[in-house]
């Protein structure tokens, strides 16, 4: 399983390393795609390498595509007509497409959250074109996965692991790392 993550300046780092850390100890390969440099800047002033300019890769060579939240980073991958390209590609070939915290935003803006469950951070509903989310740290709806926030991070990882068909070894993976499940 490959998925890849696309990076914009001001995501939010917990989501992002967090996020990937959980996944790459379940045997899931994270790759990290800058948006518009190898090198990103988070909302914390935290700077990142990441592995690809998202530019230099190819859809089809990919399971799915996380996003992480932050802001500006949830607001530059909203205005990225590459990111909405990748995010309609990815769903429409029933590949894993995630979000947490503001992130969501950029899923309903690519017709990805018409109905069923989600979650995000709170006070992001003017981009939800009327559109409810839930209060749970996380969701899964189908291929479509969703966070609340930072403090979501093992919720939606887990999450994805089970839309990645890993979610046998959460369990165990979480009782060694003492996360509260």
């Amino acid at each position: 399983m490959n998925l890849v993550m696309i990076l914009a300046t001001g995501f939010e780092e917990l989501e992002a390393v967090g996020t990937a850390d959980v996944l790459a100890r379940l045997g899931i390969t994270v790759t990290f795609a800058g948006l518009d440099s190898i090198k990103i800047t988070g909302s914390h002033n935290m700077t990142i390498a990441a592995h690809h300019k998202l530019a230099d890769l190819s859809v089809s060579d990919y399971d799915g595509v996380i996003l992480p939240g932050g802001l500006p980073g949830s607001t530059n991958l909203l205005g990225s007509e590459l990111v909405i390209r990748w995010i309609k590609d990815m769903n429409t070939n029933g590949k894993i497409t995630a979000a947490i915290c503001a992130a969501p935003i950029v899923l309903a803006k690519a017709g990805v959250l018409t109905s069923g469950k989600f979650t995000m951070y709170p006070g992001f509903d003017s981009y939800l074109n009327g559109l409810q989310y839930t209060d749970a740290l996380a969701e899964r709806d189908g291929n479509v996965v969703t966070g609340k926030g930072p403090g979501a991070v093992f919720a939606f990882a887990a999450k994805i692991a089970e839309a990645a068909g890993a979610d046998s070894k959460v369990s165990d993976l979480f009782k060694g790392m003492f996360v509260q499940e």
